[in-house]
């Protein structure tokens, strides 16, 4: 797929910013859209989106004023935001969607596609949603028309709903963005393949103070073993929930290995070596970290929830949400309207796997 597209991405933060500029460097035509209006404000007046680091560009991309807009005037459309933004912005874009727009879901949380399906099956449009298991890139934006693109994922999972669209769903993504992915088997597989949420809570309750008081640490030298084992014990119940579905994951091993190039060993062990090779990355450096604020009610939250479904409690997730419910003072459960307006705790396994594979979830309806 040579052609330039025009590609619509709602959001306008570090991971928006820097899928724009990789969708340029690619040849495309990339719009913005800031749900609040605060995210462009630079650029729209007459600032150049510039990107440093793995990425090196500068150019200046369209503005949307509205869901409306980025709909009508792109071919593809990108959610890139958090995923504590994903409701609403689908809620914005769903009436708006035509039938065969590919909708792209960077990265996927909390059953997303199927909402998003949901609500365009109630207005008789059939669209493909893809779900990638992270973003493809990663970085920070630094004002509001600079970001630094820290890396260009070399594999990044995906997977489409309806299952039909598949092989016309990766065609597209990698004309898009390159040749770096890797199809999965259905949603489920995308959620369970998700390593952050329970890594990063496992290390903000180990560093929650660090995180408090603003201190630069290192987030691989500070997976002491008592975390390490937290980590470990964790995965064991997400591989528990993947076998019940009849789902193959890596295991936390696996992928540090596989991401970090280090030799298999304790996770401690492991991010020991990462931390001594340079590779162990810096820890937050607030408590209004995504580490909580978005993989504690969109990712651990699912956890649990798929738990309680196929028989294999997530006993430690749940006590991971109760617990930094507390810390926050806020209930986390509560705050996942994705899984809330799927009324997940009133459908069955059957229908959950026949909606990872259709997104159209039966005896459920979006609310």
């Amino acid at each position: 797929m040579s052609d330039a597209m025009k590609v619509g991405i709602a959001g306008a933060g570090s991971i928006a910013f820097g899928t724009a500029a990789l969708l340029f460097e690619n040849g495309h035509d990339p719009m913005l859209w800031s749900p609040s209006g605060e995210g462009t404000k630079a650029l729209s007046q007459g600032g150049k989106l510039t990107a440093t680091g793995a990425i090196e560009t500068a150019f200046t991309p369209r503005l949307a004023d509205g869901a409306e807009t980025l709909a009508r005037d792109n071919d593809v459309l990108v959610i890139a935001l958090p995923g504590y933004g994903h409701k609403t912005v689908m809620d914005a874009l769903a009436p708006h969607v035509r039938s065969g727009q590919h909708v792209i879901v960077s990265s996927h949380m909390s059953l997303g596609a199927v909402y998003l399906s949901g609500l365009l099956a109630d207005r008789g449009v059939t669209a493909p949603v893809t779900a990638w298991g992270t973003t493809a890139i990663t970085g920070r934006r630094q004002s509001g028309t600079e970001v630094k693109v820290n890396t260009v994922r070399k594999l990044v999972d995906l997977c489409t709903v309806p299952e039909e669209s598949s092989a016309e769903a990766l065609e597209l993504c990698t004309g898009l963005f390159g040749d770096r992915f890797q199809p999965r088997d259905g949603l489920l597989a995308i959620s369970l393949s998700n390593l952050n949420p329970q890594n990063h809570m496992g290390i903000a309750l180990g560093n929650m103070t660090r995180m408090e008081r603003g201190e630069t640490w290192s987030q691989g030298q500070n997976v002491t073993p008592n975390v390490g084992r937290l980590l470990e014990a964790l995965d064991e119940e997400r591989l528990a929930i993947a076998e019940a579905l009849g789902l193959k994951v890596r295991t936390i091993f696996e992928h540090f290995h596989l991401s970090f190039h280090v030799r298999v060993a304790s996770i401690s062990e492991m991010n020991q070596e990462m931390h001594r090779q340079g590779n162990g990355g810096t820890g937050p450096a607030t408590a209004d970290s995504r580490y909580v604020t978005e993989d504690v009610p969109y990712g651990l939250a699912l956890t649990v929830a798929l738990g309680d479904l196929t028989g294999r409690p997530a006993e430690l997730h749940r006590a991971g949400i109760r617990i930094f419910s507390a810390m926050y003072g806020r209930d986390f459960f509560a705050e996942n309207e994705l899984l809330n307006a799927l009324r997940l705790a009133d459908t069955n396994l059957d229908d959950l796997r026949h909606a990872a594979r259709t997104g159209l979830l039966r005896g459920a309806v979006a609310a």
